[in-house]
């Protein structure tokens, strides 16, 4: 019988993540809680701003009145064919999204943290022309929610504010 206890490995690498002063997100002083109800997203202007501000809003909460900080963006997105037939027909295509962003103090107009995330999603061009309007709007949604969360991430992970 071993006397090597199993807890101790379970608790090894936990004691080691607070040592390099390792915060989970949604505890004590972690982003999440710094964040959570405190962004104010800009409006969007276009299909795809709109679908990447929901998801933003609902990683984050809806500011409002409690809104301490900005989040604006400028977004960018490209189709690309991606595959082609003998005939020179595009039967693929990928669509690749850009997102340039900056969190803001609201009342001192700090730049708290800015970044760009980058990222794509595909749809089949092969089907009616219904499944392909579908497809890419699928595609669409599945790219704003990717960069969404590489934003969230990217807070969470970047930013050392007060809970």
């Amino acid at each position: 019988m071993s006397s090597l206890d199993r807890r101790s490995l379970l608790i090894l690498p936990l004691a080691a993540l607070a040592a390099c002063g390792f915060t989970p997100v949604y505890g004590p002083g972690g982003a999440g809680r710094a964040l959570r109800d405190r962004v104010r997203v800009q409006e969007p202007d276009s299909p795809d701003e709109y679908l990447l501000v929901r998801t933003l809003e609902d990683r984050l909460g809806r500011g409002g009145a409690t809104a301490r900080y900005g989040l604006s963006f400028t977004l960018r997105t490209q189709t690309k064919g991606q595959s082609l037939t003998v005939t020179n027909e595009t039967t693929r295509y990928s669509l690749v999204g850009k997102v340039d962003y900056t969190l803001t103090a609201l009342e001192t107009g700090q730049v708290v943290a800015s970044g760009q995330v980058e990222n794509f999603t595909g749809y089949s061009a092969t089907g009616s022309t219904v499944e392909t309007l579908a497809g890419e709007r699928d595609a669409a949604k599945r790219l704003m929610t990717i960069l969404a969360d590489q934003i969230v991430t990217r807070l969470y992970a970047t930013v050392d504010l007060p809970a």
